[in-house]
């Protein structure tokens, strides 16, 4: 079963300093038909304005991923860490016992865009942790690229949930295959760009939820970035 969402479907907030886009219902908006997808609970797409920021807040049994599409995003936490993070890395905080940070774009002149994906985790009460990784655009065109995963093999990080996440650049006839077990989940998110899903076709911010699907066939893109997202149901 296929099911497209189209970008303009999301919940949106625009609270001046903060324009977020959401996937699943967050804060102020609520659509009880999109609470999560299997174990992926919030893809926000958020654009942070020049010299703003997210003050210091708390989480709790939390996988959070940072995927930074242009800007860059000033980190620090309750941990220690002190870190910048550039276009093309990933991050990963997991909130486990208590975790407090706040995130900040210190560019003068210069917004943020950046995906901020919260994943369930299978495991509570771990102690609070943080990976930060560069994944090189070479790797990710015309293929997916692991970027997440329980084992954090490679270029991925490390998350404390039964799930995978994949990154990619599509353009022309590059084409793309991945393996999923009908008895799982699958979820597309398109960055940008235009790409065929299984036959079916995305616009920049349109998302595709897969259930009881053998796999997943990536094809016909056009200046296309897209997160894949293997789930436990």
């Amino acid at each position: 079963m296929l099911t497209l969402r189209k970008s303009q479907d999301r919940g949106y907030a625009d609270h001046g300093w903060l324009k977020s886009f959401h996937s699943f219902s967050f804060a102020g908006y609520h659509d009880p038909q999109f609470m999560g997808w299997g174990n992926l609970r919030v893809i926000n797409e958020d654009r942070v304005a020049a010299g703003m920021g997210f003050g210091k807040h708390s989480h709790r049994n939390m996988e959070i991923i940072s995927y930074i599409l242009s800007g860059a995003l000033a980190h620090e936490d309750s941990m220690g860490n002190i870190k910048g993070i550039p276009p093309g890395d990933v991050q990963r905080m997991s909130a486990g016992t208590g975790v407090t940070h706040s995130e900040f774009n210190h560019a003068k002149d210069k917004t943020t865009h950046f995906l901020q994906i919260w994943i369930e985790p299978n495991v509570m009460e771990i102690a609070p942790g943080y990976e930060q990784k560069t994944i090189p655009k070479i790797d990710k065109q015309g293929k997916l690229c692991l970027i997440a995963s329980p084992d954090g093999v490679g270029h991925a990080v490390k998350i404390h949930a039964d799930a995978k996440m994949y990154a990619g650049l599509f353009d022309g006839e590059e084409s793309a295959q991945l393996d999923l077990d009908p008895k799982r989940k699958g979820y597309v998110h398109l960055i940008q760009g235009e790409l065929k899903i299984n036959g079916v076709t995305l616009q920049g911010g349109d998302a595709l939820l897969i259930d009881d699907e053998k796999d997943i066939q990536i094809s016909d893109g056009k200046n296309a970035e897209v997160l894949v997202f293997d789930l436990h149901r």
